[in-house]
């Protein structure tokens, strides 16, 4: 590094970070690093790595606090003009590095709120996270619970965000959820003619009792509670359903109902890539009613085919409320579609049938599933629901609640 570099009045603020970065050169070279086992080096590289990392992107904020231009006054965003000046005010700043201070110039009046221009500048949030460790928040609670946050933000990086700020960050995220997708520019009608698929389903998620919808609050209240364990049906009664939905564009693929079925993998030694899905986009709704996210998948379906040139597809599993809901919405829309039902769906009812028919681990039950599935597929739909009925009552089958089940499903 050259003299003419290190002399530069910008490099002075990275003052700190170069002697980090010397210090943990001089730390590696000593003898008590050769004695280091590779784990233990590796953990030490990344803690004064994160060291170094939180030096540097202080220099950065303190070069751009230096470079902060000072107004004489502004004015707020309700219209009145600031005059109170207050120089190199300070917060922090807890990110992936570390806690960093950053400092700037505050503006205000007298019964007016102080404004910070230079916050607006670095798009600062209100909270002390950086966007990067927000991020890393809102990834990690996607896959499980608030505590493994906690723990993996703590183990990963050198920030810390307890579990109440944690589901406070992860509520403010998610609040720009419906505006983001209104100023994203998926909106645009696609230039394709592949097909437009919207598939819709219900979760069921475990609430607090306060917050289930009133008809359920009262069959929680009705069931008969045991200490040790849940009662039979309390379970159902603890969970408010989301409603799903998804949009998608994606290239036809023709296939036979016999390659679907097919149980002997050595018949072709070339498997055929499924087209790629493309501009998905996903969401789901416990507070607003099913209709309303669905009609709002049916808005975003057409507004990438407002003309309706598109086959449209609709794949569901087969809940009737879902589908007359789907219907009455594709009425008010004037929208036509294909509904197709899940086919994975149809398969469970078919073998909860066929174990009516045969004793549990017989393999001609899957000789007995793969005719009827390929016929399903073909459109004999009806034939398959007549043929296991009448199958059941020429056997005198007793037991068969599944069988029924399956026709009429």
């Amino acid at each position: 590094m050259n003299a003419a570099y290190l002399n530069t009045q910008d490099f002075s603020f990275f003052s700190d970070a170069k002697v980090q970065f010397d210090c943990l050169l001089t730390q590696l070279q000593s003898d008590n690093c050769r004695l280091y086992v590779h784990g233990q080096l590796e953990r030490y590289v990344h803690q004064q790595g994160l060291e170094l990392l939180r030096h540097l992107f202080q220099g950065w904020l303190d070069m751009k606090a230096a470079r902060e231009l000072v107004e004489p006054c502004i004015t707020s965003a309700n219209g009145i003009k600031l005059t109170h000046l207050k120089k190199q005010t300070k917060r922090t700043l807890t990110s992936l590095f570390g806690n960093v201070t950053v400092t700037r110039n505050s503006y205000s009046q007298r019964k007016q709120s102080s404004v910070f221009p230079f916050d607006q500048a670095l798009n600062l949030s209100d909270d002390r996270y950086s966007d990067g460790l927000r991020y890393r928040v809102a990834k990690e609670a996607i896959k499980g619970s608030f505590d493994n946050v906690v723990e993996t933000i703590q183990e990963t990086t050198a920030g810390h965000v307890p579990q109440r700020q944690s589901i406070k960050v992860t509520q403010d995220i998610a609040q720009d959820f419906e505006s983001f997708y209104q100023t994203d520019g998926s909106h645009e009608p696609e230039k394709t003619e592949d097909l437009l698929v919207l598939t819709f389903d219900g979760k069921g998620i475990v609430m607090r009792p306060e917050s289930l919808r009133e008809c359920t609050k009262k069959a929680a209240r009705k069931s008969k509670k045991l200490n040790s364990r849940l009662s039979q049906g309390e379970k159902k009664d603890r969970k408010r359903m989301a409603q799903v939905a998804a949009v998608y564009t994606v290239r036809p693929q023709q296939r036979s109902a016999e390659s679907i079925m097919t149980k002997d993998d050595d018949n072709e030694n070339v498997r055929t890539f499924r087209p790629p899905i493309r501009n998905k986009r996903v969401w789901a709704s416990v507070e607003r009613e099913a209709e309303a996210v669905i009609e709002e998948a049916f808005r975003e379906a057409l507004c990438r085919d407002p003309e309706q040139k598109r086959n449209w597809v609709i794949l569901i599993d087969g809940l009737p409320h879902q589908i007359r809901l789907i219907k009455k919405v594709m009425a008010r829309l004037e929208v036509a579609a294909l509904i197709v039902m899940d086919f994975i769906h149809v398969l469970e009812y078919l073998w909860k049938a066929a174990w009516c028919f045969f004793e549990k681990g017989d393999p001609a039950a899957e000789e007995w599933i793969a005719e009827r599935a390929t016929k399903i597929l073909n459109g004999e739909c009806s034939q398959v629901a007549k043929g296991i009925r009448g199958s059941a009552t020429r056997r005198k089958i007793i037991n068969r609640e599944n069988i029924d089940k399956c026709a009429d499903y």
